[in-house]
């Protein structure tokens, strides 16, 4: 079943559903104490929200599911299914305005991270949410697009063009984005922040958070990794016309070894009441979670810590995927 061509798809900010997520289920990808930690990273984000936007939580294995039942209580729905890891913005469906989703092909992530299942988690919650699918042959993840709910796209270069993708050229994935979201308008960025496991997927750099607004960060600290590329990134959306909003980065985040992580506060969930915001123990966050507060009047903005799940690649959006509710897209 394919969908209208007058289908949309909502911005975040959109009243929703609820929102699927997966609880860490593989102790082979969170070794050592991360598995907990990731886990608890996560039960602070889903409670927070709960109250407000119902959370179905997939866990992998009888383990996993009797973890996060204990873990959550009866705030979430603890769903068992199969998956590789917890990155659903990228392998599950992408909702659309009336009822039905988006596939799209997965390489995991340019052929870098393969992990049984996450072909076919997609296919899981769309049959879950009962929500028909349209597919397409072409390789995609949820991350490496922003949507301001009235037909435009945000996106970068660094990804979409990337040759472990699909080998296309700007005019070729212009098209192509254009059929598959009913776009209006593609927005192009060059690069990601450094270090992105996803090859500078657009919502660790920059987001919409109006129908012409965007923020993304500026530096914080004379060692921050990615100082040019936030005043790049400002530079370029204002150039695009786009009014643009620019709060403090996490600055300098290094893990365990003293490698530079691709840490950002752009990584953000929005909920219909709240919105979380990964923090990684950094000066610059409670300022960050206050300026970004004012972008969003009417819902609680609260910082959580993320430390253990940047190790795996991402954060709070990345783990995560909205369910629109049907006719209302504003």
């Amino acid at each position: 079943m394919s969908e209208s061509s007058a289908f949309v798809i909502p911005a975040e900010w959109a009243p929703q559903s609820r929102i699927w997520t997966a609880w860490p289920s593989h102790p082979e990808l969170w070794p050592g104490t991360l598995l907990q930690e990731a886990r608890s990273e996560i039960a602070a984000m889903v409670r927070i929200i709960a109250g407000q936007t119902p959370f179905h939580v997939l866990a992998f294995g009888e383990e996993a599911v009797q973890s996060a039942a204990a873990a959550l209580g009866d705030v979430a729905t603890i769903v068992p299914a199969r998956f590789g890891d917890v990155w659903l913005r990228d392998t599950g469906p992408i909702f659309t305005g009336t009822g039905g989703c988006l596939r799209f092909a997965s390489n995991g992530w340019g052929g870098k991270y393969i992990y049984e299942f996450d072909d076919e988690v997609g296919d899981t919650i769309a049959g879950l949410a009962t929500a028909p699918i349209s597919r397409f042959p072409f390789v995609l993840e949820g991350g490496a697009l922003e949507h301001n709910g009235k037909g435009a796209l945000l996106t970068t270069r660094q990804c979409l063009l990337n040759p472990n993708r699909n080998g296309w050229d700007e005019t070729t994935a212009t098209v192509r984005l254009q059929q598959a979201f009913n776009a209006t308008a593609v927005y192009w960025l060059d690069d990601g922040v450094l270090y992105d496991h996803t090859d500078g997927h657009v919502d660790n750099l920059a987001r919409f958070v109006g129908e012409n607004t965007v923020v993304c960060q500026r530096a914080f600290g004379e060692d921050d990794p990615n100082a040019q590329l936030h005043e790049k990134t400002a530079s370029d959306l204002q150039a695009l016309g786009l009014d643009v909003v620019q709060i403090p980065s996490p600055g300098l985040v290094k893990d365990e070894e003293g490698s530079v992580m691709p840490a950002s506060h752009m990584n953000f969930i929005i909920s219909n009441g709240a919105v979380i915001v990964p923090v990684y123990g950094t000066a610059s966050a409670e300022q960050a979670v206050a300026e970004l507060a004012e972008l969003f009047p009417g819902r609680q903005v609260v910082g959580v810590k993320a430390n253990a799940l940047l190790t795996g690649g991402g954060s709070f959006h990345c783990i995560t995927q909205q369910e629109p509710v049907v006719g209302e897209h504003s």
